[in-house]
C-alpha cells in the first residue's frame, strides 16, 4: 500500500504537526488539542503508517553527548555505476555510516559518517571505506556545525 499516494487532509496535518512537536504525545492528548475523538487519532495514525506516510518514531540523539564528536559528509566516486548495489550492501554493514544518498552530479553516493574523534574517522576511511574495490575515490567534508536541521514543513499547500 505504500506505493499509493495518500491524500492527507487537514485533520491528518494537525495530527502530524502535533507528533512533530512531541512524538511521545498520547493519542488522548492529541485528540483533546484537536477536538476529535481518541479513535480518530488512532485510526488516522494507523492509516498513515499503513500508507507509509509515517515510517515510525525514533529518539533524536545528541551524538556529541555520547562521545561521537566528528560528523563528516563523504562524496563517493565509483569505478563503475553498475557496482552501486554491491557498494550499498557493503556500506550497510558499517555502523559509522548514518545516512546514504544515491545522487546526481559528481558523486554516485553521499554518505554521512559519525565517529568518536578524528582518529576514528581516519581509521574508518583508510581501513574500511577506501578498501572497497568498487570505489574509485572519496572526498570528505568535516562538518563544523549543523545550524539547521528539520523535517519538511507540512501544510496543505506544500503537499498538493
Amino acid at each position: 500500500m505504500e506505493d499509493e499516494k495518500y491524500q492527507v487532509d487537514d485533520v491528518d496535518l494537525k495530527i502530524l504537526n502535533e507528533l512533530f512537536k512531541d512524538a511521545r504525545a498520547s493519542f488522548v492528548d492529541i485528540a483533546k488539542k484537536l477536538f476529535v475523538s481518541n479513535a480518530t487519532v488512532h485510526q488516522r495514525v494507523n492509516k498513515m503508517k499503513l500508507h507509509g506516510v509515517l515510517k515510525g518514531f525514533q529518539p533524536v540523539l545528541d551524538e556529541s553527548k555520547l562521545g561521537f564528536t566528528v560528523s563528516c559528509i563523504i562524496g563517493v566516486y565509483l569505478k563503475n555505476a553498475k557496482d552501486c548495489p554491491i557498494v550499498l550492501e557493503k556500506l550497510e554493514k558499517l555502523s559509522e555510516i548514518t545516512e546514504v544518498y544515491y545522487t546526481t552530479g559528481s558523486y554516485a553516493l553521499m554518505l554521512k559518517v559519525v565517529t568518536r574523534d578524528i582518529q576514528s574517522f581516519q581509521k574508518f576511511l583508510m581501513a574500511k571505506l577506501q578498501h572497497f574495490g568498487e570505489i574509485q575515490s572519496t572526498e570528505s567534508y568535516i562538518c563544523l556545525s549543523q545550524p539547521i536541521k528539520r523535517s519538511v514543513t507540512i501544510s496543505k499547500t506544500a503537499i498538493n
